[in-house]
C-alpha cells in the first residue's frame, strides 16, 4: 500500500513547526466538517465528552485498519501522541476558542 497519510502528516508537521497553518484538502475539510456536526449533535445530547472520543477514535482506527499497512498506522498514532505530548493538540483548541475544561 502506498504510504501517502504518513507523508500528509510530515508535511503538516512541516507546517506548523514553520508557524503557519498547512493548506487543507477540501476532502479533508469536507470530511472535517461532517464530523465536527457529529460531534456537536452528541454533545447536543449531553453524551459525555469521553464516550464521544472514544467513539470516534474507535471508528478513526477501524478506517485507518481497513485502508493502511501496520506501520502506517503505528507512525501515525505516534505523530497524534507527540502532538499531546508537545501541547500542540490543546494550544489549537484554544486557538479556534474551544475549551479545556471537559477534561476527562
Amino acid at each position: 500500500m502506498a504510504d501517502t497519510h504518513a507523508h500528509a502528516t510530515t508535511e503538516a508537521e512541516n507546517a506548523a513547526h514553520a508557524g503557519q497553518r498547512p493548506e487543507v484538502p477540501e476532502d479533508l475539510a469536507r470530511c472535517a466538517m461532517v464530523i465536527e456536526h457529529a460531534i456537536d449533535h452528541l454533545r447536543s445530547e449531553k453524551f459525555p465528552p469521553l464516550a464521544v472520543a472514544s467513539a470516534l477514535l474507535g471508528g478513526s482506527l477501524g478506517v485507518m485498519a481497513r485502508s493502511m499497512d501496520r506501520e502506517t498506522i503505528l507512525r501515525i498514532l505516534d505523530s497524534a501522541a507527540q502532538s499531546v505530548r508537545l501541547g500542540d493538540v490543546h494550544a489549537s483548541v484554544l486557538a479556534d476558542g474551544g475549551e479545556e475544561s471537559e477534561k476527562a
